[in-house]
């Protein structure tokens, strides 16, 4: 994280310095050259006659508020107590053992994180917002400290290359932002921007939930993104895809968050999610309240910022464009109107809030070019904040690391997540112009008692496009539901291109009648060639240039007009296209793209193709649902190329690991194909690095069948066996995970608590929670579910809070006389007080990316 309260080195380095003795003092101590240097032994203000004594640090802390205090607008009575706080904090530095190897390796935010710590409640007396400004300002300072420490020591820089290379950078970053002005924008741009700021509302102000938008030309197609959207949960990820470790008690791995609060406090997010999980629609969340300039407190740091949505599918082919073309690469319906530089100018003065949404809607090979792009404008225009998404698999892990990018991976929807959306939905459908209004509420009382029972929807209800898909199928069948993926798109396909408008009594809407199979093989033509060309989207004349290619081959609807009077039809009947401009055409989710173009592909015996792209993440999808949809030779065709030779290294395994996942879909396959496939994975199976543990994950439940016995591993292999079986969402791994659940280690016991969240609540408590030995353990809970099972047995002394609870939920589902230490992961927005009815209680665990906590009673110890 780039530290928000900036300090230029020419002001910073002499006050550093001081913090430090001379390079000859500090190495008179026997110290051999080229071996890391204890801290404590380098400062200025320890040992027998410390050249700065406490009151000198205080008079330096000082200076430091009064270099940076007007700038961010500290009130004048904050000024003292902060760099009191500050003074303690930096003392701290004599008395840890850390290295100066030990420190450059952490970083600013992390080492700044560990003096912090060291004085558990020291800002306790402070305000929210002087603590917030303290805890910016002691990393800047830490900044400029390792900086220091690097540039006296040559030896850190040739150990520690990546680190000492982004600590500069940070510097340099620092060095421009504090000497830039920030002019009020023109009269001329402030207007434009006000009109700019109420088409950014009319654009993204809306949130199409899959399934309602629907033909009957009276129902509305959207909904307001205020009364619909739903903050997902997030994770943050580390550097090689590690989970990092807890500050305290040796727990492990990052609490989970509701997104838009894990953005609090960061300038640049790499959002990772899976297909459907809401990535866009967190991007149309943060325009529209920039828009707005409503931020709520947490991100304060957004407010006063110009959004400027970047949809990479709509630059995919011509490159990331450069500042003065955005919104006429993404054909904002304002850019010929925009003045001459506007938005370098809010570039240039800090403003801009920069959100490129879809990575992976470029092809592989331009990936890296765009990257090239995106460094290049972080580095001009440093103070910007950035959030860019993407599939999982579409980079490696830390593909922008070097710039700065914190990653972020949105969690799947937990249960009280999942009934939020079946509610927010049927609210929503209650202002259509369905008939059936009456039975609203049944269905959707009998969804929420039905997803928890059957495991297939439980898997499929994960994110906001599936729910959506399980919420208009529950409705347009009075409660009869597909359980497989396949069968899920089958009968969405079935209820938007054939069933319907009958149904609704739309016959006579335009002159076409097309049946459900004319349809849908004109829009598999469509999907087929935006596969084939890596697009998301066809403009309109090649849309119909598309149709009118292949309506003489199509009888049912060569004799219902022309190209255009097809098309329309197509685009206002079906529910599955949308334009995005007089100019574009799209699919309503890429999910939908996959399923068709792959329907296509198989008919036309595509395989070689297929087959010719299976290692592209972005062909991902299409594979599985080929496999799906092909027959038994077919099937064994395209799964035997997947294993064929002729690649290497990562392209090697992902063909195999989609062979393996592929399994899942195949409704008939020769014995001997399938046993190759198991035999040639199965080595691939022992995951040696965290982040390989993590995507074996994707590949499902045939992983399980070739695991090793988990009684014949040692714990840190035990412990990544255990981050893959966590996520596969099968009952049969709770039946593999409950042979590790009697190891000792910390690290292990923790990645079993915390997958949680991803099974039956009642019976992993059962099998797994209520084994778990609870020595220096958290036992994360998310929702009301898990609240009450950890209740009924018998509670915890050590809890992690990862979901959104009031204290009055807390008060009643912890009990009362077990809590000793408990963890904040969410900021509960109320007065700590409540937290003197746990008589034991001594420890508070804060998440040190919240907002500071009031009202903690004496007596207990505040640990971030």
């Amino acid at each position: 994280m780039d530290p928000a309260v900036r300090l230029a080195s020419t002001v910073a380095d002499p006050l550093v310095s001081r913090l430090l003795l001379p390079t000859e003092a500090a190495t008179d101590d026997g110290a051999h050259p080229g071996e890391p240097e204890l801290l404590a032994r380098i400062v200025s203000f320890r040992g027998a006659d410390p050249p700065l004594g406490y009151e000198d640090l205080l008079a330096l802390a000082e200076e430091f508020v009064a270099r940076t205090a007007a700038r961010h607008h500290l009130p004048t009575r904050d000024e003292a107590p902060v760099a009191t706080v500050l003074s303690r904090t930096l003392w701290t530095i004599g008395e840890l053992p850390t290295t100066d190897a030990q420190a450059v390796r952490l970083g600013p935010q992390d080492y700044a994180r560990t003096l912090r710590s060291a004085v558990p409640g020291a800002d306790r007396e402070l305000s929210p917002e002087a603590a917030w400004f303290h805890d910016r300002l002691l990393v800047t300072v830490c900044l400029h400290l390792l900086h220091q420490l690097i540039r006296r020591s040559p030896r850190l820089s040739e150990r520690l290359p990546e680190r000492a290379h982004r600590i500069r950078q940070l510097v340099d970053l620092n060095d421009v932002d504090a000497v830039r002005s920030r002019p009020e924008p023109s009269a001329h741009d402030a207007a434009f921007e006000a009109r700019y700021a109420h088409s950014v509302v009319e654009l993204y102000n809306h949130v199409t939930i899959h399934g309602i938008d629907l033909p009957n030309p009276n129902t509305p197609d959207s909904w307001s993104l205020d009364a619909t959207y739903l903050s997902l949960s997030a994770e943050f990820g580390a550097p090689g895809g590690a989970p990092p470790a807890g500050p305290d008690d040796g727990d492990s791995g990052e609490p989970v968050l509701s997104v838009d609060r894990a953005l609090g406090g960061h300038e640049r997010v790499l959002l990772r999610g899976v297909a459907g999980s809401g990535k866009t629609t967190l991007v149309q969340w943060l325009a529209v309240t920039a828009a707005r300039d409503a931020f709520p407190a947490e991100l304060a740091t957004l407010r006063g910022r110009i959004p400027l949505v970047l949809p990479v599918r709509r630059f995919a082919r011509e490159g990331f464009p450069g500042p003065d073309d955005f919104l006429h690469a993404v054909r904002h319906p304002l850019a010929d109107e925009a003045p001459d530089g506007w938005v370098a100018r809010v570039l240039t003065e800090e403003r801009g809030l920069l959100l490129v949404d879809g990575i992976d809607e470029a092809p592989e090979a331009g990936r890296a070019a765009l990257r090239d792009a995106l460094r290049r404008l972080m580095r001009i225009y440093s103070g910007n904040f950035c959030l860019v998404t993407s599939r999982h698999s579409a980079v490696e892990p830390d593909w922008l690391a070097d710039e700065g990018f914190d990653e972020l991976a949105l969690a799947p929807m937990n249960r009280d997540q999942v009934a939020a959306f079946i509610t927010a939905w049927h609210t929503a459908a209650a202002d259509d112009e369905g008939k059936d209004h009456a039975h609203l509420t049944t269905y959707r009382d009998r969804l929420l008692a039905t997803i928890p029972l059957y495991r297939e929807l439980r898997g499929l209800a994960t994110n906001p496009l599936m729910c959506g898909l399980i919420c208009a199928l529950n409705r347009d069948r009075s409660g009869s539901l597909p359980q497989g993926r396949k069968e899920l798109y089958e009968a969405a396909m079935q209820m938007l291109l054939q069933r319907r408008d009958p149904e609704r009594r739309v016959l006579y809407a335009d002159a076409v009648r097309l049946q459900r199979s004319a349809r849908e093989r004109l829009l598999r033509k469509l999907a087929y060639r935006m596969l084939t060309e890596h697009r998301s989207e066809l403009t309109t004349p090649e849309a119909l240039d598309e149709i009118g290619r292949h309506l003489p081959a199509i009888p049912a609807a060569a004799g219902q007009g022309g190209a255009r009077g097809i098309f329309n039809h197509l685009l206002l009947r079906t529910g599955v296209l949308r334009e995005q401009s007089a100019r574009a055409v799209e699919f309503v989710h890429r999910t939908v793209q996959d399923y068709l173009a792959a329907k296509e592909a198989v008919e036309q015996g595509a395989f070689d193709l297929l087959l010719a792209h299976a290692h592209e993440s972005e062909w991902e999808e299409v594979i599985r649902m080929a496999v799906a949809h092909a027959r038994p030779a077919e099937c064994a065709r395209l799964l035997g190329g997947l294993l064929a030779p002729g690649h290497t290294g990562m392209q090697r395994n992902r063909r195999r690991l989609l062979a393996a996942a592929c399994l899942e879909h195949v409704t008939e396959l020769d014995p001997d194909t399938h046993a190759r496939i198991r035999r040639e994975t199965r080595h691939m199976v022992r995951p040696t690095t965290v982040a390989a543990a993590r995507s074996l994950g994707w590949v499902g439940p045939i992983v399980l069948e070739m695991l090793p016995d988990p009684a014949h591993v040692p714990d840190d292999e035990a412990y990544r066996l255990a981050v893959t079986v966590t996520r596969i969402s099968d009952d049969a791994a709770i039946h593999y995970l409950a042979q590790l659940r009697n190891r000792a280690s910390l690290k292990l016991r923790a990645e079993l608590a915390h997958g949680w969240r991803n099974f039956d609540t009642d019976r992993y408590a059962e099998e797994i929670i209520s084994h778990l030995d609870p020595e220096g353990l958290y036992f994360p809970v998310s929702d009301r579910y898990e609240l009450a099972a950890l209740r009924k047995l018998g509670g915890r002394a050590r809890v992690q809070i990862v979901g959104r609870f009031s204290p009055d939920e807390l008060l009643e589902g912890l009990c009362l006389d077990q809590l000793t230490h408990l963890w904040l992961a969410y900021d509960l927005g109320a007065s700590m007080d409540w937290l003197a009815a746990f008589p034991h209680l001594t420890t508070l665990r804060v998440n040190p990316r919240l907002p500071r906590v009031h009202g903690v009673p004496h007596g207990i110890r505040i640990l971030s």
